[in-house]
């Protein structure tokens, strides 16, 4: 009855998720969604909205709906793509602003092209389950703005940040934390899912060859051949300027580019990443705590590992872990997704207050003073992951008459 278990716990963990951003996350006064909820549940008025926090609810509300059928779900997709359609792209200097202010204006009008990707990303789901032509005729446009001015016909690869009007920008961080470099793991692995989404709605021959370009980037450029982690920042051309390790990435990425392969139909390319898959996913292992919660990062500079166990990573985890046992068969990773499953469950969920917590310290206490609802906090790590989970348990059971439920 394990897999049985497993999608009732799913569903009701995706369907809890639902919840909370529907009843929580509505901005009644201003149009859209609040731009950040507190750990308490209280919204911070008058906080600015980001394109990614909104592009992420309209891909998790989108997904969910062929599972949900919830008449509410579609509505809240469809306002969310309104909302991005009417405040977040620019029409002066087409585009995507990175936040507009609580009442729509525009804020941080910088074009940071990782944004650009989670709008490709959530419209082209919308238009899988809506038909909207609208949603469609954005993601192609917003195609070829990036090939247009990110795209490095040179060396290959995309130039991750620009201003308002295109031109080249001084600081070209998502965040604080990250380093001041041209390209970076991050925004070509996010560029990646865009094509790969996009693809599957729209099976244009240049999409294609841009796909197939991204996955070969990876295979080539991100993905270090000697420790099979991701590497995370690199120059304009492709020397490597941190060595810092992300667990939560490249178990995220060990997953997410096995599919992209699938989708380009490349035979060589799906063989490649299925090997690939499992080495990244292997590497995030080594990250892994004894309790199923997966750490956050290690600099290898400082020798220090970041002990914290954050919610996108977590989520990642159970995806990336199910995966390598779809891939494998091999008992020991699904022995793994079971009991990061159930550190999640017992760990990183709030029962009271809805939602996952922001993450836990390194003594295993919730970390204070994070946000619920926010720039970065969203819905779509923890609800892909359920919506994933419960898509791949419905195949395999699909496939074996049921009778894989029974093991």
């Amino acid at each position: 009855m394990l897999f049985l278990q497993l999608h009732k716990e799913l569903r009701k963990e995706l369907d809890d998720i639902l919840q909370y951003w529907s009843t929580h996350t509505i901005d009644q006064m201003f149009g859209g969604f609040v731009g950040r909820i507190d750990e308490d549940n209280k919204v911070i008025e008058f906080s600015p909205k980001g394109s990614v926090l909104n592009a992420r609810i309209l891909w998790t509300f989108a997904a969910a709906f062929p599972i949900t059928r919830s008449a509410s779900h579609r509505q809240l997709a469809e306002r969310a793509f309104r909302y991005i359609e009417k405040y977040f792209i620019d029409s002066s200097h087409s585009g995507v602003y990175w936040t507009v202010d609580y009442t729509g204006n525009p804020l941080d009008e910088t074009k940071k092209i990782y944004a650009h990707a989670f709008v490709i990303y959530a419209m082209s789901e919308w238009y899988r389950v809506s038909g909207d032509l609208k949603a469609l005729e954005h993601c192609i446009a917003l195609y070829q703005l990036i090939r247009r001015h990110s795209l490095d016909s040179e060396n290959g690869g995309y130039v991750q940040a620009f201003t308002v009007d295109w031109k080249s920008i001084h600081d070209l961080r998502l965040s604080e934390k990250d380093a001041n470099e041209a390209k970076s793991m991050n925004t070509h692995l996010h560029v990646l899912e865009a094509y790969a989404n996009l693809y599957s709605v729209w099976p244009d021959e240049q999409l294609l060859e841009d796909l197939t370009g991204l996955l070969n980037i990876f295979r080539n450029r991100i993905i270090d051949n000697k420790s099979g982690h991701l590497n995370l920042f690199f120059d304009m051309d492709w020397n490597l300027r941190s060595p810092g390790i992300s667990y939560g990435h490249d178990i995220e990425a060990g997953w997410l580019l096995y599919e992209a392969a699938k989708t380009s139909g490349d035979a060589e390319l799906i063989q490649a990443f299925k090997s690939l898959s499992i080495r990244l996913t292997d590497a995030a292992l080594e990250g892994m705590d004894q309790d199923g919660g997966l750490w956050y990062e290690y600099d290898p500079v400082e020798g220090k590992v970041n002990k914290e166990k954050h919610w996108w990573p977590m989520a990642e985890a159970v995806v990336g872990l199910f995966n390598a046992w779809q891939l494998t068969l091999d008992e020991e990773y699904l022995n793994r997704f079971l009991k990061t499953w159930k550190f999640i469950r017992s760990a990183m969920i709030d029962r009271n207050g809805g939602e996952w917590y922001w993450g836990l310290t390194e003594n295993g206490n919730i970390m204070p003073g994070q946000d619920k609802v926010g720039i970065w906090k969203c819905p779509y790590h923890n609800g892909r992951a359920c919506i994933e989970l419960i898509n791949r348990i419905d195949e395999i059971c699909s496939y074996h008459q049921k009778s894989i439920y029974y093991r």
